[in-house]
């Protein structure tokens, strides 16, 4: 969807400016917001997409005005309320006052380390053979979904090249909204600076994004 996560070339937010030695955290309760998010993502009642998804809808002036670890507590928050395992009324006081949902799963500690091991691969067969292949001209679509989708506003209606055929991946624009997984082959698309930012961009300058396959077309 069209929303403020969603940056890639947007103007009035001033040059990114990376903070030296940053550390991981820069507060405790950031490493209490990654361990709530993850704890609660291990309940198995929603996809890392239908979470990326949370976020997104979070109102424009709520997720601009937050940072990053007060996203995630904020889409978690959706998701709890949603899934049937808290209240609104539990989150805002942060006290129990009902039975909720039991979860398929709990991560207990001597979980952790194990579970963050494995990860949550999203590659899969695909049974169809790919579309493109290396070298292919094409284009991405021009589409301006209102559910989730990884296609960045400034890579749509934009012409590049096929560089790799990465294999298949779940598609998140549908398991985001429980339509399943439906895999698709996913391309690394490569961009000239000009093609991407227009007159007067870097010559020199490449964009590439990993780009699943009904996001494209053939030119």
């Amino acid at each position: 969807m069209n929303g403020p996560h969603d940056l890639g070339g947007q103007m009035g937010f001033g040059p990114v400016a990376p903070e030296k030695d940053e550390p991981i955290f820069h507060a405790d309760w950031e490493k209490r917001a990654l361990g709530i998010t993850l704890s609660c993502g291990a309940f198995g009642a929603w996809s890392i997409d239908e979470s990326r998804h949370a976020r997104e809808t979070i109102p424009p002036a709520s997720y601009l005005a937050a940072s990053y670890y007060e996203v995630w507590i904020r889409g978690v928050d959706m998701l709890l309320e949603r899934h049937g395992f808290a209240t609104a009324e539990e989150l805002a006081s942060g006290h129990h006052l009902e039975q909720g949902r039991a979860p398929k799963r709990v991560l207990k500690a001597e979980m952790v380390k194990g579970v963050l091991a494995r990860g949550g691969p999203c590659d899969r067969p695909v049974e169809t053979e790919p579309k493109f292949g290396v070298g292919d001209r094409v284009r991405t679509r021009n589409f301006h979904p209102t559910g989730h989708t990884r296609l960045p506003r400034y890579a749509r209606a934009k012409a590049g090249v096929v560089e790799a055929v990465q294999g298949g991946f779940v598609f998140p624009d549908d398991n985001a909204h429980g339509r399943g997984e439906n895999p698709q082959w996913v391309y690394t698309v490569v961009f000239t600076g000009d093609e991407i930012w227009g007159e007067g961009a870097d010559a020199t300058l490449t964009v590439s994004i990993d780009a699943w396959e009904s996001y494209l077309e053939r030119v």
